[in-house]
């Protein structure tokens, strides 16, 4: 007689692969329970701008309980998003497909044929969460194609793929994706805040398509409940189910509010994002799964990316409007470059800039900010000082597919990072800051870039990847193919932790399709 549980699958996060999984195990008839740390957010709980920290930043030790996390590393300063809808939530809403180069890398080469395993689950993926080309382009893409143009890149210059509902802008109407089982969405208003959280109902978070239709068939959201340890309840391999216990992420004293608890399950799904499937893993690793490969930690990624802002003080010039990224342009084979915004009055990110500089280490750094503030006073003290940081600066974002990867292991404060493979992530890409200057010429603005890179040379991703990839053998890997962990019966692993190789452009569509083909090979339960 089997067991009795009390869900069969239990999911640890609510991210891009966490949502799909809640949705496909739903549907195939399990009993589904979601565990996100989190808080469950709605259109009137997010900041009008981000000076409202409390509304925005998740640090729950000052009990701010927003939806955006800035984590420090050695080698990276990783933006993330927590929240009932994961990254999501804080996203800039791209859905776009990566290069064959991306199918043919890393650890997961030669498992499969990639391109040809997710070519039926792309179009899914944009399908379920209403991806649609942007109707239009603002005051920072004209300047990209301009730019596109004086590079002799005229053809890489197009459009963006977005996750928006784009219908009369201000206008509720039913559901438009699922023929009436999603809920009443509202027309994009332009406003340039998707990453501070829709508070119009326009942006297609999972909260809207797949996390929405997973609890119409039954499955449960637990929000501000983080999942602290899985156990096998056979002691080995989990071939007789699992314990997972939690404990509220939002109570200081969860024992005396009775925040925490436990429950049992035939399965597991890991989909708490890198930052928390691997830190979550590396912990189990030591203590109740034992089984789990050595290569938990390796591999992570970050795209290789540089973020710029450029400052302009032309009186006419208005970047925030629009959606997040409405523009990109393919740079060269492996590079790119899109036009990023926040909504007017965001502008808290301008407490942390400086001039655009490189060196090789911290004293010449700081030593060429010192002569650029002397060198141009009159540029540096506009950009500094203007009124709408938001509404003129346009922050450019350049990613590119060249490969290296970092390990995260856990130490007595947490997580940190060391270098694993390849040269270190670098703040200072020659190309993008050759680029970010051609733009600022066009915009008549000047390069900024975070003081992190200016005094630590410490790289800014919004996609971080990797930690939990895929091998032939858990010599290799962490999971299987089929997103299987090596070493337990029915666990899994579907969120960025599993990307095996550099992908090169915005993530969370791989993500999707990824986790769709794995959890379309779970079987429909017995019985149903």
């Amino acid at each position: 007689m089997d067991q009795p549980f009390d869900y069969d699958y239990i999911i640890i996060g609510s991210g891009f692969g966490g949502a799909v999984a809640a949705l496909r195990l739903s549907e195939k008839g399990y009993r589904v329970l979601v565990l996100e740390k989190g808080k469950w957010l709605r259109e009137a709980d997010f900041p009008e701008t981000n000076w409202n920290v409390k509304k925005w930043l998740w640090m729950p030790f000052f009990r701010f309980f927003g939806l955006f996390r800035l984590t420090l590393f050695r080698h990276v300063a990783v933006l993330s998003g927590v929240g009932v809808g994961g990254g999501s939530l804080v996203y800039a809403n791209t859905m776009p497909i990566p290069k064959k180069e991306f199918f043919v890398s890393g650890s997961w080469a030669g498992l499969a044929d990639w391109e040809e395993e997710l070519r039926e689950f792309y179009p899914l993926a944009l399908k379920m969460r209403g991806a649609t080309v942007c109707p239009r382009l603002e005051t920072g893409d004209l300047a990209l194609r301009q730019l596109a143009m004086e590079i002799g890149k005229a053809d890489g210059f197009m459009p963006t793929t977005a996750g928006v509902y784009f219908g009369k802008p201000g206008e509720t109407v039913p559901d438009p994706y699922f023929d009436g089982k999603g809920p009443d969405r509202t027309g994009c208003v332009f406003c340039g805040g998707c990453m501070l959280g829709c508070r119009f109902n326009s942006k297609n978070t999972l909260d809207k398509n797949y996390l929405h239709l997973a609890m119409g068939q039954g499955a449960e959201i637990r929000a501000e409940s983080e999942a602290c340890d899985v156990a096998p309840l056979d002691g080995k391999d989990g071939t007789g189910g699992y314990r997972v216990k939690w404990k509220s992420s939002t109570r200081i004293f969860n024992r005396i509010f009775k925040k925490q608890g436990e429950f049992t399950s035939r399965g597991v799904v890991f989909a708490g994002g890198v930052l928390g499937t691997v830190k979550l893993l590396l912990k189990l690793k030591s203590a109740s799964l034992p089984r789990l490969s050595q290569k938990v930690g390796c591999g992570v990624r970050t795209n290789s990316e540089s973020l710029i802002g450029v400052t302009t003080t032309d009186r006419d010039t208005v970047f925030s409007d629009g959606v997040a990224i409405s523009a990109i342009l393919n740079t060269d084979a492996h590079s790119h470059l899109e036009t990023v915004r926040y909504s007017a009055g965001s502008g808290i990110w301008r407490l942390l800039m400086s001039p655009m500089i490189s060196g090789g280490n911290i004293v010449s750094r700081v030593f060429k900010v010192i002569f650029d503030l002397v060198r141009h006073p009159v540029s540096n003290f506009k950009a500094f000082t203007v009124s709408d940081w938001s509404k003129k600066t346009q922050i450019l974002l350049f990613m590119r597919s060249i490969d290296s990867t970092l390990r995260l292991t856990r130490g007595f404060f947490g997580l940190s990072s060391r270098m694993d493979k390849g040269e270190p992530p670098t703040a200072f890409i020659p190309e993008s800051r050759d680029l970010a200057e051609k733009y600022a010429a066009i915009v008549n603005g000047k390069p900024m870039v975070l003081l992190t890179e200016t005094f630590f040379g410490i790289p800014t991703t919004a996609h971080i990847l990797g930690g939990a990839v895929m091998g032939k053998n858990a010599a290799e890997g962490v999971i299987d193919r089929d997103n299987r962990v090596f070493g337990y019966e029915n666990m899994y692993v579907c969120d960025g932790s599993m990307i095996s190789a550099n992908i090169g452009v915005n993530p969370s569509l791989t993500i999707t399709a990824i986790s769709e083909r794995a959890m379309g090979k779970i079987p429909v339960k017995q019985g149903v």
